[in-house]
């Protein structure tokens, strides 16, 4: 499991990109879904204005944010999808990282289930997808990843630098110039064997 002082690191792109190859973990009614994470997005705080904490926004749903690093930001898109992130560095500056898409690696039958379809490469891609799969709904906001349902682990995964890529983010275009700085990293090898 990684220890609580990783989540405090204050450089959350850097995070985000080392985040790729690490398997996120969820125990949800007793069974334990696993998978390795291969896209993710940072979300920079009140000065990044593709987050939800940008210029300093408090609400309900963000407060969580400002929270110390290493608890999770569950919330609901489009009123559909459930979003799972992780709160990054110290108390009172709302870094995330967005889980956009995993390799799943355990409790594969049980995620074919969640998501009520078959079995493909896609089952896990797409931050919707992804908390479908490990079974995260808007009950998991705000748990700490150093628990027994949701948490993260070094596998020792071995990736090259070359086999992550980085790009601009998602669906963010109302962040102007904010949506094409580069916090998007993926990689596409996946011979994690």
């Amino acid at each position: 499991m990684l220890k609580a002082s990783y989540y405090l690191n204050s450089d959350v792109v850097f995070l985000a990109k080392d985040l790729i190859g690490k398997t996120l973990c969820t125990r949800i009614n007793n069974t334990l879904t696993c998978g390795i994470i291969t896209e993710t997005e940072a979300y920079a705080g009140a000065n990044d204005k593709a987050s939800h904490a940008y210029n300093g926004k408090r609400t309900n749903r963000t407060e969580i944010m400002y929270s110390k690093g290493g608890v999770s930001y569950v919330y609901l898109c489009y009123g559909i999808h459930r979003l799972f992130n992780i709160v990054t560095n110290a108390k009172d500056i709302p870094h995330a990282i967005l889980i956009r898409a995993i390799y799943p690696t355990k409790g594969i039958e049980e995620m074919v289930k969640r998501r009520g379809v078959k079995f493909s490469n896609r089952l896990c891609v797409g931050p919707g997808n992804v908390s479908q799969a490990l079974g995260i709904d808007l009950v998991h906001n705000s748990l700490s990843l150093t628990g027994k349902e949701i948490w993260l682990q070094d596998d020792h995964v071995q990736l090259k630098e070359s086999d992550i890529q980085v790009g601009p983010r998602i669906g963010v275009d109302y962040a102007g110039e904010d949506a094409k700085l580069p916090f998007r990293f993926w990689t596409t090898n996946y011979n994690f064997e």
